[in-house]
C-alpha cells in the first residue's frame, strides 16, 4: 500500500548512458536548443475513437464499421501467447508485484471504470473498486494524488489553450493504462499515481511525475514503474535539464525497479517546445524522453493483424487498410511509433549486440527497446466515464472524447503498461525486482532463440511526416519495433532467470 510521506531530497546523478553528452548539444550538428521553461508531459495517447455509451462493450461488428478492428482483454492476452504463460491455475499472473503508473490529473472514476471494464472483460475485480468486498489474496487497486486533489474538468468555454493538457484526455489515458496494465498481469496490484495539473511547466510537469517516481522508488512501493508520456529530446532548454531529472531512474536502476516508457507517436517527426499555438515540427528525426533513457525500456507501436476475437492466426480480411494490404503479416511497423536515434545519451553497451540482419545502431542510443500493439485501428477496448467535467456533467461539444463509454484507444500508449504487466509476472517468478531488463533483452535477442522470445516485426515505416526521414521496420532491431514484440510464453520466464 501507498504510505504517505513527505517525498525525499533528489540524489545526486550519476554518468550512465550520457557520456559527452554536454558537449554534443542537443539535435545534430548545429542544432540548438529550444529555449525557455521544462517543456510539458504530453500524454501518448495517439488516437481513439468513441464507440458506444453502454455499460457493455461494441461488437466487432461495430469496430469494423469505422475501418478498425477491437482488442478484448481475452484476445490480447492470445495474441501474445500470455494463456500459456499464466498456466491451468493461472499461478503467473502476477500475484504480489505492484505495478506503479504514473499520470497527471488521473480519472475521478477510475476505480468504478475499472469495476465495471473487469466485469465485462472477465478479469479478477480488485480490492479498491467501490462497494467489493476485500478478500485475502485479491489485488489491489489504489490511486493516490502526489501533489494534492485535481478534478477532471474540460476547458471552459472560449479557452485559448492548446488543448494538448485537457483533463478529459489524460483521464482516458489513465484508464488505458490501468484497465490494459491489468489485462496482462490480472492478479498484480496497480497503484495508480497522479500529480495535479503538468501545466505549470518547470513545477509540477517532469518535475512532479520524476519526485513520485523517486519516492516510489526510495520507498519500495513498486518493482515496475509504466510511463505513457514523453516530450522530444529537443523541446528540453538544455542537455543539463533533462539530465537533472533522471535520479528516479538512477535509484530504480540500483533498487531493482523497472522502468518503462512510451516512445511517443510522431514517428520519426516531433514538435518543439508545447504549449504553443502552432507548433513547428523540428527539420530532423527526433525521439522523445525518458524513452530515449538508456536506464528506461522504450516501447514502439505496432499494428496487430491477429484475429481480434480470438486473438489466434493472422486475419488479412477484416479491417483496418493495414492489415489486408499485408496478407498473410501478423504485425506491422505501425507509421506512428516513435523511434530513431537519440541525440543526448551515447550508444549505451547492451546496444553492441543485436541480432542478425538489424538496423545498424551508431554511436547514440537507438530508440525503442521492444514492440507492442499500438495503432488504434487494431486498438484495445476502454471504458471511460470521466471524460470532460466529471462533476457536474459533461460540458463538451458532442464528439471524442467528451463522451462517457467505450473507446477503442492507441498510441504506444497502450505498448508501455501492457509491457509492465509482462515485467510483473517476470518479477513474480523471479521472486524479486529486475531492475533495468534492457541487458538481458538485447541478450536474448542475440541469442540462438531470438525467433522463441519474440515475434519480428519486418514491413511498415515511421515515417509519419513525409518531410522527415522515417526508419524501416527490419530484421531483428529497428527504430520502429525494437526487437520486436513479444512471446509471452517464452520471453518472460527467459527474463526471470536470467
Amino acid at each position: 500500500m501507498f504510505h504517505v510521506r513527505l517525498p525525499e531530497s533528489v540524489r545526486g546523478l550519476a554518468s550512465l548512458g550520457f557520456a559527452g553528452a554536454l558537449a554534443l548539444g542537443l539535435g545534430p550538428a548545429g542544432a540548438g536548443a529550444v529555449a525557455g521553461s521544462l517543456p510539458q508531459p504530453v500524454p501518448t495517447v495517439g488516437e481513439y475513437q468513441f464507440l458506444s455509451g453502454s455499460i457493455t462493450p461494441p461488437t466487432e461488428a461495430n469496430c469494423f464499421s469505422v475501418g478498425r478492428r477491437c482488442f478484448t482483454s481475452a484476445s490480447m492476452q492470445a495474441s501474445y501467447n500470455l494463456p500459456a504463460l499464466y498456466g491451468a491455475a493461472g499461478k503467473n499472473e502476477g500475484q504480489g508485484v505492484t505495478i506503479a503508473i504514473i499520470d497527471s490529473f488521473g480519472n475521478p472514476n477510475m476505480a468504478s471504470d475499472l469495476a465495471n471494464f473487469d466485469s465485462q472483460m472477465g478479469l479478477p475485480h480488485m480490492c479498491g473498486e467501490p462497494g467489493l468486498a476485500c478478500a485475502a489474496g485479491m489485488p489491489t487497486f489504489q490511486h493516490v494524488y502526489w501533489d494534492g486533489t485535481t478534478q477532471v474538468k474540460a476547458p471552459p468555454p472560449n479557452s485559448h489553450g492548446t488543448g494538448l493538457q485537457t483533463r478529459n484526455i489524460w483521464a482516458l489515458e489513465t484508464s488505458l493504462d490501468v484497465e490494459w496494465a491489468h489485462t496482462i498481469a490480472p492478479k498484480a496490484n496497480i497503484l495508480n499515481v497522479t500529480t495535479n495539473s503538468a501545466e505549470t511547466l518547470g513545477v509540477q510537469g517532469f518535475p512532479a511525475m520524476m519526485n513520485a517516481e523517486q519516492f516510489i522508488v526510495d520507498h519500495h512501493e513498486a518493482t515496475v514503474i509504466s510511463q505513457s508520456f514523453a516530450a522530444a529530446e529537443e523541446t528540453f532548454p538544455s542537455v543539463q535539464s533533462l539530465l537533472n531529472l533522471r535520479h528516479a531512474y538512477i535509484s530504480a536502476a540500483a533498487n531493482g525497479v523497472t522502468v518503462l516508457g512510451s516512445s511517443g507517436d510522431g514517428g520519426s517527426a516531433n514538435s518543439t517546445k508545447t504549449p504553443v499555438k502552432n507548433p513547428v515540427t523540428l527539420p530532423f528525426p527526433t525521439v522523445e524522453w525518458p524513452a530515449s533513457d538508456p536506464l528506461v525500456t522504450g516501447t514502439g507501436g505496432t499494428y496487430l493483424c491477429t484475429n481480434p476475437v480470438t486473438g489466434l492466426g493472422v486475419d488479412s480480411a477484416d479491417p483496418p487498410v493495414n492489415c489486408k494490404s499485408n496478407p498473410g503479416v501478423r504485425e506491422i511497423g505501425w507509421i506512428d511509433s516513435g523511434g530513431g536515434f537519440s541525440h543526448v545519451f551515447s550508444r549505451p553497451s547492451y546496444q553492441n549486440t543485436l541480432p542478425a540482419g538489424s538496423t545498424a545502431i551508431g554511436a547514440m542510443r537507438g530508440v525503442p527497446d521492444v514492440g507492442y500493439n499500438a495503432s488504434s485501428r487494431t486498438g484495445v477496448l476502454v471504458y471511460d466515464t470521466a471524460p470532460g467535467d466529471a462533476s457536474s456533467g459533461l460540458i463538451c461539444p458532442a464528439g471524442d472524447p467528451c463522451s462517457a463509454g467505450w473507446y477503442v484507444v492507441g498510441g504506444t500508449s497502450a505498448s508501455s503498461p501492457q509491457w509492465a504487466g509482462l515485467v510483473a509476472i517476470a518479477d513474480q517468478i523471479a521472486g524479486h525486482g529486475l531492475g533495468l531488463i534492457n541487458p538481458a533483452l538485447y541478450a536474448l535477442a542475440s541469442g540462438p532463440n531470438y525467433g522463441t522470445y519474440f515475434y519480428d516485426v519486418t514491413t511498415g515505416n515511421n515515417q509519419a511526416d513525409p518531410a522527415i526521414t522515417g526508419y524501416p521496420a527490419t530484421t531483428g532491431w529497428d527504430p520502429v519495433t525494437g526487437l520486436g514484440t513479444p512471446n509471452a510464453a517464452t520471453l518472460v520466464p527467459a527474463l526471470a532467470g536470467h
